[in-house]
């Protein structure tokens, strides 16, 4: 039986401003949900591309990576970035894991629960269970004036200030089996 954390993903924490969503997409996505192994912790642990539908007046995006299915009282972070400039269609894969980002320009990107700046891939523990990943992608009306240290509650509470519509990605991952 898989436990899961008690407490509500990031985006259900959010109410934009539109009905209207953004649709995400990744090509490092199966068929089946699964996220390619290169971008796991086991394996290579680059992020994935992204790319998501644009919304009238978007500032800057952000996006958060939760794992629900982690063993728990808080979903596990594998991401927060903010800051991407409006007229991103998306983001490349492989960002460096760096706090503040040439490219994007003026991105920035908060720390995992691993305490590292930038991606961290799935690594749920092995006999786990398939485990979820939101990835969850915020359309804003302005920059976020923070900086990479700011904890996930403190970014929530601007979300919910600045957001004009959301969207999400659900991709799934299991630990590999031992040979």
């Amino acid at each position: 039986m898989t436990e899961h954390s008690g407490e509500a993903l990031t985006i259900m924490k959010v109410d934009p401003r539109l009905d209207t969503g953004v649709t995400v997409y990744s090509p490092a996505q199966g068929v089946d949900g699964r996220l390619a192994d290169r971008h796991s912790a086991y394996h290579d642990n680059i992020s994935p591309p992204l790319t998501w539908t644009n919304v009238p007046d978007v500032a800057a995006w952000a996006v958060i990576v939760e794992d629900p299915d982690a063993p728990r009282d808080l979903p596990f972070v594998h991401w927060m970035i903010w800051n991407i400039p409006g007229e991103a269609p998306g983001l490349p894969e492989g960002l460096p894991n760096n706090a503040e980002l040439i490219s994007p320009q003026n991105a920035v990107q908060g720390k995992n629960d691993m305490g590292g700046y930038g991606w961290f891939g799935p690594r749920p523990p092995a006999g786990h269970g398939v485990h979820r990943y939101y990835f969850q992608v915020f359309a804003l009306d302005d920059q976020i004036p923070m900086g990479p240290d700011t904890p996930l509650n403190e970014l929530l509470n601007v979300l919910k200030g600045h957001t004009i519509a959301k969207g999400e990605l659900v991709a799934t991952y299991e630990a590999p089996t031992q040979q």
